[in-house]
């Protein structure tokens, strides 16, 4: 945590919403406030990578203790973290996706973030493989409900994107 919040502080990451005002939740993914504090609605995305994470692990390494397969899933999402905020992703957020004036994560957000996906690996851990995918299944349509988009969306967008999808995500049909 403290290599990822070095590394994000020297990419230029200020630590906390422009705004100065430390609210722990943000929950307008449309307003400058979206990935500036702690948790956001994207936090949800980031406790799916630890139900992921958690069970690849199982099956890509399965004689692995918990504890370092927990160490091996946190430094995978730190990284993405790292990754997320470098200018070339963060043009691509902007270019490709809904996203149109995300200027990346604060520093808070980020470690917030990171914390998701630990919360995520250790529900999966206690629920089991079906519970996991009920909860997988759950987030994303609440989120797909609530704010127009979700875990396999933005895969989508990053990756290949739609322009229908785009359009619906910004409140056009």
């Amino acid at each position: 945590m403290l290599l990822t919040a070095a590394t994000l502080r020297l990419e230029g990451r200020i630590w906390w919403c422009a705004c100065r005002t430390p609210t722990p939740f943000s929950t307008d993914v449309t307003s400058a406030h979206n990935s500036q504090h702690l948790l956001d609605p994207y936090s949800f995305s980031h406790l799916l990578h630890g139900v992921i994470f958690y069970w690849a692990l199982r099956v890509l390494a399965p004689r692995a203790n918990a504890g370092w397969a927990l160490v091996i899933a946190l430094t995978v999402e730190a990284g993405w973290e790292v990754l997320e905020n470098s200018p070339i992703v963060i043009a691509r957020y902007r270019s490709a996706t809904a996203a149109l004036g995300y200027t990346g994560d604060s520093l808070v957000n980020s470690l917030g973030d990171v914390l998701s996906c630990a919360l995520g690996f250790f529900l999966a851990q206690r629920v089991g493989w079906r519970w996991s995918i009920a909860l997988f299944l759950a987030v994303e349509l609440i989120m797909l409900a609530l704010i127009r988009d979700n875990l396999t969306l933005n895969v989508i967008m990053l990756l290949y994107p739609i322009d229908a999808i785009r359009r619906w995500q910004s409140g056009g049909g």
